[in-house]
């Protein structure tokens, strides 16, 4: 099996922020990843310390997400120096793997 090495991004926001939708249509409009995925939290806490759980249970529709995608690594490092000031610090993780083809 062949594979290719790629750069992974996770990403930690708060869910209901504007940021979330504008994000995902930057990344698929004028990025043009191959993909993305949003996964919403149970629950989870951030620098604030306080712990968000789930809306019905908890009175809070903040919940966290985790916005997950992957590219070739130049195509990432373009992408990063492009996000750079609209994620907060420490809200943003890269690490390298390897993909199939």
């Amino acid at each position: 099996m062949k594979r290719t090495e790629v750069t992974v991004v996770r990403l930690y926001l708060a869910e209901g922020e504007v940021q979330l939708n504008n994000l995902m249509r930057r990344l698929r409009d004028w990025e043009k990843l191959r993909g993305l995925t949003v996964f919403r939290g149970v629950s989870g806490f951030g620098e604030d310390g306080a712990i968000r759980g789930d809306g019905a249970a908890h009175g809070d529709h903040r919940l966290p997400v985790v916005v997950e995608f992957f590219d070739t690594p130049p195509r990432i490092e373009a992408v990063l120096r492009h996000l750079e000031a609209e994620i907060k610090p420490g809200h943003l993780l890269t690490w390298t793997a390897q993909v199939n083809q």
